[in-house]
């Protein structure tokens, strides 16, 4: 069964359809974003995460030529320039939003059905791109973990996951899981554990506070993420969280396994990536309740830096690299996208 996050995002002739994941899995409720403005705003709100962002932006740039049909050829295209802009501003962390609003622009031509059309088949074939890829990544990574053991996880769900996990299947292996919970969206407990469980897998889930001890346990043989962004001297951009858990597997042996389709060229070190804070008030809230008083304030800091000395592997759609070797990656020229 496939699921339903590996599917979540929804072209339709009325607009895209964004499963609003802020309250799943207790309700599966879609939202429809009508134009394109309308779905940077659901990703800026968090309506969808993890690689639901790109599926969003590549059908909201399809919105985007619709929306500028009418439009003479040379204003059709700014105008989807400037779209894809208020996309691109929606997160500004993980780099796939400016792929999925590049794998549009660099195809659409003309205006009228000709604009829409080559807009429609270049998302599709982003669509199907990004799956590809996703796939070949879990395959790589299914190959690094043990034939039955443990893994830690933080805030990953989606395709990385999905695909790791269905090729650890396909191998045999029994692999079981440990969530963290992913304080204050709670994406682990509703959206990874979620997903591993619809899976059938063995999953089990811990506060953030916990994940040291259970490395230090023995009962997890490797910690597993996705990575928002992974810079080319192999910093590791990942959501907050993730830098502490990693200096911990390292301090108890634990091998940090971080999958990425690919590092981005554009980042040099991990001061060419932004780090994007969001409002200090989700901190004092967890899931519409405020949790502290209102003598206090938040800080959120949403991505933390792991330096490469704490990382083991990088995972890519090209197989595994040591972080110190990930310019490797680009030996065999530039991916399709």
């Amino acid at each position: 069964m496939t699921p339903v996050l590996a599917d979540s995002v929804r072209l339709t002739d009325d607009g895209v359809l964004i499963l609003d994941r802020r309250n799943f899995p207790f309700t599966r409720d879609w939202m429809l974003c009508r134009t394109s403005a309308e779905v940077a705003k659901a990703i800026e709100d968090m309506v969808t995460q993890s690689s639901g962002p790109y599926f969003a932006a590549l059908y909201g740039m399809v919105l985007a030529a619709r929306e500028a049909a009418g439009l003479r050829p040379h204003a059709a295209y700014a105008y989807m320039e400037q779209a894809g802009t208020r996309l691109l501003r929606a997160r500004s962390t993980n780099n796939h939003l400016r792929k999925a609003v590049h794998a549009v622009l660099s195809h659409v031509s003309g205006s009228g059905e000709s604009l829409v059309s080559t807009a429609m088949t270049a998302a599709k074939a982003g669509d199907e791109l990004y799956r590809g890829r996703s796939r070949a990544l879990g395959t790589a990574a299914a190959s690094l973990l043990p034939a039955e053991g443990g893994v830690l996880t933080h805030c990953w769900a989606d395709l990385y996951l999905v695909e790791l996990v269905l090729a650890a299947q396909r191998g045999g292996k029994r692999l079981r899981f440990f969530c963290t919970e992913t304080r204050p969206y709670l994406q682990g407990a509703r959206l990874t554990a979620e997903t591993l469980a619809e899976m059938g897998v063995d999953t089990t889930l811990i506060s953030d506070g916990m994940g040291a001890a259970v490395l230090q346990s023995g009962e997890v043989d490797a910690l597993v993420t996705a990575a928002d962004r992974v810079t080319m001297a192999g910093h590791v951009i990942n959501k907050v969280g993730t830098l502490g858990l990693a200096v911990a597997a390292a301090a108890f042996g634990v091998p940090f396994h971080a999958l990425v389709q690919a590092p981005d060229q554009d980042a040099r070190t991990a001061d060419d990536v932004p780090l994007e804070y969001r409002p200090g008030e989700d901190v004092l809230h967890t899931m519409g309740i405020r949790t502290a008083s209102d003598k206090v304030r938040g800080l959120y800091p949403a991505f933390d830096v792991t330096p490469p000395r704490f990382v083991t592997t990088i995972v890519t759609d090209r197989g595994p690299f040591e972080p110190h070797r990930i310019a490797e990656y680009y030996a065999e020229g530039e991916p399709n996208q």
